[in-house]
């Protein structure tokens, strides 16, 4: 039997929502309460279709979608830029999704609106609401370690979407094939001798934008002690990510809320 969700009314309007977070390696999702930013039911994970086209992964959101009610007021992450819902970038997914309008795509095989936003983006707005940048002033920078390199900017709390800073030039190096958490299992690297890399990339991004407050995401947040105190001459505070992996499902969840009618 699916999960029945706890669902909690405030004023007329439901605090609970719904995330998917769409991977390389799994499609995760969970209902939210969205007061707290917290899971009210366990999450649910089937592994990425491979190939991971369009019709493919929108059969598994359909399916972990449906093992709770279904939902609705969806929200998914996509490791991608996206625009109005349609896909621009594709760089570490299969390349039939440019140009796909995952948004119409994921809502057809719900059967009810799915509101998509770049991967990262998501973990920015959830860190941002219930997280590391919680009531943080500034310019904050959200960057996720995973296959490739994530960013989100935030400027006193609001998103500025679809930044690509996991693919700035370090070194003559696109910056994710380098410091990327891949790249780590990828060249048999020891925590320290990574955490040389990413404060290589860090102190890039800084030329660039000089930010307040850098937030470290991805699984490598749950390790943050092996390699956190490693980074050398970065001149912001860094701090691991408060949700974890858990962000990515949080912020869909909460952008689904904001985008949708009547939530205002």
């Amino acid at each position: 039997m699916p999960d029945e969700p706890e669902t909690v009314t405030v004023r007329g309007v439901t605090t609970t929502g719904f995330g998917i977070d769409i991977g390389g390696s799994g499609i995760k999702a969970a209902p939210v309460d969205l007061e707290r930013g917290q899971f009210t039911a366990e999450r649910v994970r089937i592994p990425t279709p491979h190939p991971a086209t369009p019709d493919a992964v929108a059969k598994v959101v359909a399916e972990v979608a449906a093992h709770f009610g279904p939902p609705e007021g969806i929200g998914a992450t996509f490791p991608g830029v996206v625009r109005a819902g349609r896909v621009c970038t594709a760089a570490n997914v299969d390349p039939t999704w440019l140009d796909t309008d995952a948004a119409a795509t994921f809502g057809a095989a719900v059967g009810s609106p799915v509101f998509v936003l770049n991967d990262a983006d998501a973990a920015g707005l959830a860190e941002a609401r219930y997280g590391a940048a919680s009531g943080e002033r500034g310019v904050v920078v959200l960057v996720t370690f995973g296959t490739g390199i994530g960013s989100a900017v935030l400027l006193d709390g609001r998103l500025v979407p679809n930044t690509e800073l996991g693919h700035l030039e370090v070194d003559g190096h696109d910056a994710e094939t380098r410091a990327s958490d891949a790249a780590r299992e990828r060249d048999d690297l020891d925590w320290e001798q990574w955490a040389k890399r990413v404060a290589k990339y860090l102190r890039r991004l800084e030329a660039l934008l000089w930010p307040d407050l850098i937030i470290c995401g991805g699984g490598v947040s749950k390790k943050a002690e092996k390699w956190l105190p490693h980074l050398s001459r970065v001149r912001s505070r860094v701090v691991p990510a408060a949700l974890h992996n858990d962000a990515g499902i949080v912020g869909a969840a909460l952008w689904a809320r904001e985008q949708g009618p009547g939530v205002r």
